[in-house]
């Protein structure tokens, strides 16, 4: 390296760095390039001793397309993806290129539709090209929603964490999980009731999962929307993105109002649950951040309607 007459360094060029910082040039090719003579370890078959439960990959980030009752009806968000199917012991392993390969075919407009229908037909479709009798498919997002202020009408958006996960087999059919986890405001019963004045108030988490009856039409009630209205509904007040000084009166009396324990908590969403006849099967757990102690609080309830 020198001084040009400008008095600037003089650099090597580009090929020579990198030769400084280690690279070497390419040895011989001995080994075919063309596909079909390559070799496919991953099919090949023997007695590899066990059958496995999943294989596949995780962790996938694309964009997806979500529709909703609430506005926004449709909006762009962020899936994080895994995919997985069973391998029997004659089998090394499976081709992992094709579940990027299916994802990527499943694109319209840059997004991947994250509607029960289109998902089911994907992993349906996952398992012919894996060339298995079963897939599995599970995708995380976040949901946004509009959310107003009960006073002041100022629009800003919320969003809950959302998921769907897919089992596929040839001979059962679908087996499908949905759940989101929410964010509510709660105030405590025990609080209100010792003291003089005031009572402390925390952030909670609403996390519900449900299974799907059969019956299920996602063209005529939104899963999302009605989990997320069993959530905020018992709470003693919803979270909200714009408080003017009278949103913000109204919602904290309407927690005053309504106190409640995680306990009460989940028992009360349960119960929502339990009357929504395209659930057949739902886990509850409220864990609410205590503004008075270093722990949190959590309790849970899981109840399946084909055992009564």
């Amino acid at each position: 390296m020198g001084i040009n007459t400008n008095g600037k360094k003089q650099l090597p060029n580009k090929q020579e760095r990198h030769k400084l910082f280690g690279s070497v040039e390419p040895g011989k090719k001995t080994k075919p390039t063309d596909k079909e003579a390559m070799a496919d370890l991953q099919n090949s078959q023997n007695n590899y001793l066990f059958d496995l439960d999943a294989v596949g990959i995780s962790n996938v980030k694309y964009p997806v397309k979500v529709s909703s009752q609430l506005q926004p009806t449709t909006q762009s968000s962020i899936g994080e993806f895994s995919f997985s199917s069973t391998v029997a012991k004659d089998s090394k392993g499976t081709n992992m290129s094709r579940f990027t390969e299916q994802l990527h075919a499943y694109l319209i407009d840059g997004n991947f539709d994250v509607s029960l229908s289109n998902l089911k037909e994907f992993t349906k479709e996952l398992a012919v090209r894996l060339k298995r009798n079963d897939a599995f498919l599970e995708v995380t997002f976040p949901w946004f929603f509009e959310r107003k202020g009960p006073s002041s009408d100022l629009s800003g958006f919320n969003h809950a964490d959302a998921y769907i996960r897919i089992n596929y087999d040839k001979e059962l059919g679908y087996d499908i999980i949905t759940g989101i986890t929410g964010t509510i405001t709660t105030l405590c019963p025990c609080s209100k009731e010792i003291s003089e004045y005031s009572a402390h108030n925390q952030r909670g988490k609403v996390s519900m999962e449900i299974a799907l009856a059969d019956s299920f039409d996602e063209n005529k009630i939104d899963w999302k929307q009605a989990l997320l209205e069993a959530a905020e509904s018992n709470a003693s007040a919803r979270i909200h993105p714009v408080l003017k000084r009278p949103d913000e009166k109204m919602v904290t009396e309407q927690a005053y109002e309504n106190p409640r324990f995680v306990e009460d908590m989940v028992r009360l969403v349960a119960a929502d649950l339990y009357e929504m006849e395209f659930v057949q099967a739902f886990h509850v757990v409220c864990q609410n951040e205590e503004s008075i102690h270093l722990h949190d609080a959590i309790a849970s309830i899981t109840y399946d309607k084909s055992e009564e």
